[in-house]
């Protein structure tokens, strides 16, 4: 069966969107071409830079796509939750994604002189920090706990941490993040 040009399109970005996302967990974001990108997926150079205007644009829209599925996954986790230590258990382990933090902090660290793309990479964060900011709010509220900060803030800390933490274990393996971030959360969740 023939696919229409909008259909094709689509399953280019579909595929290079797929492609993008391995090739920066696999190698980092530095070290990631958009050349090994594209011939991951089957295409030139010329495919990426049409559908995504670059490696960066690539990145954010990698992020956006996987916002919605992180959302899901977390309102789902959450909702099971029936203590502080039950929220804790949820959030240290959907921070405990290492590989992703540490490519996120290369991200950061590549686009910090570039002022337009690390607008557009704060804007992305700041919404996805809404979200999940308002989904916490919702779960702390329905478990009666009252946390030693602003629930906005204590997701600025579970990013920050988590991302700092990744790193630190990149280089320290004997850093056991998932602790230090558990009893970090927990001091922030519950008085």
């Amino acid at each position: 069966m023939r696919l229409t040009r909008a259909e094709q399109q689509a399953r280019t970005h579909s595929e290079l969107l797929s492609a993008g996302r391995q090739v920066f967990l696999r190698r980092g974001f530095l070290a990631a071409t958009v050349e090994e990108i594209a011939a991951d997926a089957g295409y030139t150079r010329g495919a990426v830079y049409k559908h995504f205007g670059g490696k960066e644009g690539l990145w954010l829209a990698v992020v956006s796509a996987d916002a919605g599925t992180h959302l899901e996954g977390l309102r789902a986790a959450l909702s099971s939750a029936s203590s502080v230590d039950g929220l804790v258990a949820v959030l240290s382990g959907i921070a405990d994604a290492a590989k992703w933090a540490s490519v996120a902090a290369e991200v950061l660290a590549a686009t910090a002189a570039q002022p337009e793309i690390a607008a557009r990479i704060a804007e992305v964060q700041r919404q996805h920090d809404a979200q999940v900011t308002a989904l916490l709010e919702e779960h702390v509220a329905r478990l009666g706990l009252t946390p030693a900060m602003p629930v906005r803030q204590v997701v600025v800390l579970l990013g920050a941490l988590g991302i700092g933490l990744a790193l630190r274990q990149a280089f320290l393996d004997a850093t056991d993040a998932r602790t230090v971030l558990s009893q970090t959360l927990k001091s922030a969740l519950a008085t």
